[in-house]
C-alpha cells in the first residue's frame, strides 16, 4: 500500500524589479527611449488590473475587501472591473483593506491616477505612518480625527 506525501504548497515567485536607479541610468544612456520601453515592457498600469494582481498574490477576494473597504458593493465591483474611478480616499480605504505596504499602496495610487502619499503633508504622514504600522482603516480614521484631519472614510 502506497501512501501519498501532501502536497508542498508552492510559493508565488516574485519578480525583483530593478532599482529606480538602476533603471533611469540605462534610459539616460539609452540611444532612444523606445528601445528602453520596449526592453522592460513599459506600459501604463491600470487600476482594474492592479487591483486584481494584489489580490491574486494576497489570496484575497473582491467580496471580502469590498467589505473591509467599506465601500457600497456595487460601486466597489465597478472599480474592480474598471467601469468607475475612485477618488483618492476611496483608493486608500481598499489600500487599508488589503493591508498593502507604503510602496503597494501608491503604486495603486498612481494606477488611479492620484497622486501618491507625501510624507511632508500633514494628513499623509498621518496616513503612511497608519499604513506602516498595520492600522486597520477604522483605526487610521480615529488618527486622524484625533489629529483634526480629514478622515478616510
Amino acid at each position: 500500500m502506497m501512501v501519498k506525501k501532501p502536497a508542498k504548497k508552492r510559493k508565488k515567485k516574485r519578480v525583483k524589479e530593478p532599482l529606480t536607479d538602476e533603471l533611469l541610468d540605462e534610459l539616460l544612456s539609452a540611444p532612444d527611449p523606445r528601445a528602453f520601453t520596449s526592453k522592460h515592457r513599459l506600459t501604463s498600469r491600470d487600476l482594474p488590473t492592479y487591483l486584481n494582481q494584489l489580490l491574486d498574490e494576497r489570496g484575497l477576494t473582491r467580496a471580502g475587501v469590498i467589505r473591509a473597504a467599506s465601500l457600497n458593493e456595487t460601486f466597489g465591483y465597478q472599480i474592480f472591473v474598471g467601469q468607475r474611478g475612485a477618488s483618492r480616499d476611496k483608493i486608500l480605504q481598499l489600500a487599508f483593506a488589503m493591508q498593502l505596504t507604503l510602496k503597494e499602496a501608491n503604486r495603486l495610487l498612481q494606477a488611479a491616477g492620484a497622486n501618491e502619499l507625501y510624507c511632508k503633508r500633514r494628513r499623509d504622514a498621518i496616513i503612511i505612518f497608519c499604513l506602516t504600522h498595520g492600522y486597520s482603516l477604522q483605526k487610521a480614521d480615529e488618527e486622524l480625527y484625533r489629529f483634526g484631519e480629514e478622515t478616510i472614510c
